[in-house]
């Protein structure tokens, strides 16, 4: 991950907001930037098996896109930076599946992107050997 954006994180600039106005969860929708760039971001969706690319939110079920690829597609790179959409920018929205298969899901299929996981490990590393 080069950055996520969510905000329930400090490092958010919404983080107050949420704090005072969402004080029982901050929600499921989330972005980030995929090492890669546009070829990790376009691997990365690919990849996922649970999660269903659309371009809506708010499922009951998991969702992806990746907006450089797919809904900013017709625009110029310096358009689609205009509106906030990087290259390697994924957006997640995270329904009611569990847990374990919701990370799974995402740790193999940036590892396909780019050979780490969301565990830091590299591709192909054992993380019960650890």
């Amino acid at each position: 991950m080069e950055w996520v954006n969510y905000p329930g994180l400090e490092s958010s600039q919404y983080f107050e907001r949420a704090q005072k106005y969402l004080p029982n969860g901050k929600g499921g929708l989330l972005t980030f930037g995929v090492k890669g760039g546009y070829e990790a971001g376009k691997k990365l969706i690919d990849s996922l098996e649970l999660f269903s690319l659309v371009a809506n939110i708010g499922d009951a079920k998991s969702l992806v896109i990746h907006p450089a690829s797919t809904t900013h597609q017709q625009l110029s790179a310096a358009e689609q930076a205009d509106t906030g959409v990087t290259p390697g920018m994924v957006r997640l929205s995270v329904g009611i599946e569990d847990i374990r298969d919701i990370l799974a899901d995402l740790d193999q299929a940036i590892a396909a992107a780019n050979g780490h996981s969301i565990t830091g490990a590299t591709a192909g590393t054992c993380h019960a050997a650890q």
